[in-house]
């Protein structure tokens, strides 16, 4: 450590050593700061949370087999009905919260103007999931 002299050659030459005193006075005033600190991150209010299973309710929604046939016959899940019977069953259908899906198998020799008038009475019922069923392609 340098301490004043009173030689006048060596007073104006550079000091090579570092003064450690500021440095130790603000790593203490850091240590104090997290000393004060680190308790107030852990705290925590102690609960006795009750234990429960979570299981998920889903509930697979129905489905529905609308056919048509070569003839223009209709068939909801295998019975024939009439139009006026597919729309009221529609109607019925759509009420319900959770809408079943539609499935729609059409003869490929069925007038499009029955396929159409099927998916029109579904969307007035207010029946969103209409899918249509096909058989791949044989090579």
């Amino acid at each position: 450590m340098a301490f004043a002299s009173f030689d006048s050659k060596r007073g104006g030459a550079p000091v090579a050593e570092i003064n450690m005193v500021p440095l130790i006075d603000v790593m203490l005033v850091l240590l104090v700061i997290f000393i004060v600190t680190a308790p107030l991150l852990t705290h925590a209010v102690k609960l006795d949370l009750p234990k429960v299973s979570s299981q998920a309710n889903e509930l697979k929604p129905e489905k529905v087999e609308f056919a048509i046939d070569a003839a223009g016959d209709r068939f909801w899940n295998g019975e024939v009905v009439t139009r006026a019977e597919a729309q009221a069953r529609f109607a019925a259908e759509g009420q319900k919260p959770n809408q079943p899906e539609v499935h729609l198998r059409a003869d490929q020799n069925v007038a499009y103007r029955l396929v159409a008038e099927t998916l029109a009475d579904a969307s007035k019922a207010g029946l969103t999931k209409v899918g249509f069923v096909s058989e791949p392609e044989r090579p």
